[in-house]
């Protein structure tokens, strides 16, 4: 198998999808012949199937409906929902780390009230932006996608854009209002994710170019920006804690590598060297279970000189079970497995970052 050619086991479903987008699922010519399909199939597995993709469509996954889209349903679609998921995860580690979290309603709504800044807003923000600069590569990989099908107007995405960024600025501003910070420091946070999201996607700097700094910024966004969020809703965000979280977020670049292997092909035609491209599929998930694997392990060290061995043991086990899920899918076969290694691993890495921000929370470092 060509490793510039992704094999996805929805390539029919897609094939299918990018007839019906440019119009040739119409031919006249189809019409009458033996091996086409009914074009009203009521059967329960066309069914489910067209539920499965209208439920892909909404969470802006592969292998989406491009039929009945409502306007409000492609708006969703822009923003991704599925990706909101280790953002609006990552708030709740922070909020451990702080050492002040108590299980209180009020506490438990600011939680929410974060989750929503760092999923709906932030990251909908940052994938919007990301899908407006990503329009021509899209028409590539995912012709399906809201823009390159045509199915939505530039100017609606534009005031999306906008929309999602004032919206998630305000909110910022009002947690960091309620929590009585003498400086805004989650408005800040909101501020230079938004920015980090916008030359990540755009040019001239578009960090996206550049698998390494590109995948970091992504790593960051997944881990430190949230954790920090977090934090500081509880507590005062220290240098310790952000140095840490930077440090982790290394591991975060491995997991952004995963997501560059369905783009190959668009990134070697507009010149993205994302690690797929410069290392090749084999290279690039190496290099991604390693980064994944040893920043792990480093935080895992760190926990043991800071006295919390337990927790460092209980980070350990949840490393093992990555490395057999590396070793069962990812490393056999990245092209194939990608979605499946990411399925099966990312919980244990998600309950790992919360050991971490645990036994920072009772680490007594502040």
């Amino acid at each position: 198998m060509s490793e510039s050619t992704p094999q996805d086991p929805s390539l029919p479903e897609m094939a299918a999808e990018i007839a019906f987008a440019t119009g040739s699922a119409e031919d006249p010519s189809l019409e009458g012949s033996a091996s086409a399909p009914p074009l009203e199939e009521t059967t329960p597995e066309s069914q489910a199937s067209k539920g499965s993709k209208r439920a892909r469509q909404l969470l802006g996954m592969k292998g989406a409906e491009v039929e009945s889209r409502s306007i409000w349903q492609l708006h969703l679609q822009l923003m991704k929902p599925v990706t909101w998921i280790p953002l609006v995860w990552g708030l709740i580690p922070g909020a451990a780390s702080s050492g002040h979290f108590t299980w209180t309603w009020e506490n438990v709504g600011l939680i929410l009230v974060g989750m929503i800044l760092a999923g709906p807003l932030m990251t909908g923000y940052t994938q919007t932006v990301n899908e407006y600069y990503d329009r021509e590569i899209d028409a590539i990989n995912e012709p399906y996608r809201p823009i390159p099908s045509g199915a939505i107007s530039l100017g609606r995405v534009i005031a999306q854009i906008w929309v999602l960024l004032i919206l998630g600025v305000g909110l910022a501003y009002g947690l960091d209002w309620y929590t009585g910070h003498d400086f805004p420091v989650i408005t800040c946070i909101a501020l230079g994710g938004s920015l980090v999201a916008y030359i990540y996607s755009a040019p001239p700097l578009k960090l996206k170019r550049n698998g390494w700094l590109g995948n970091y910024a992504l790593g960051a966004s997944y881990i430190a920006l949230p954790w920090w969020t977090g934090h500081a809703l509880f507590g005062e965000l220290n240098w310790t804690v952000c140095a840490l979280t930077l440090i982790y977020s290394l591991a975060g670049l491995g997991i952004a590598v995963v997501n560059d292997f369905k783009s190959i092909e668009g990134d070697k035609q507009f010149g993205l060297a994302s690690l797929p491209v410069m290392f090749g599929a084999m290279g690039a998930a190496w290099i991604s279970v390693l980064m994944i694997d040893l920043f792990q392990f480093s935080m895992a060290s760190f926990l043991v000189g800071a006295g919390m061995q337990l927790y460092a043991a209980i980070l350990v086990l949840l490393i093992i079970p990555q490395i057999t899920f590396q070793d069962m899918y990812f490393l056999r076969d990245p092209l194939k497995n990608d979605v499946k290694y990411q399925a099966s691993a990312q919980p244990f890495l998600v309950l790992g970052m919360l050991v971490v921000g645990l036994a920072l929370g009772r680490s007594g470092l502040w």
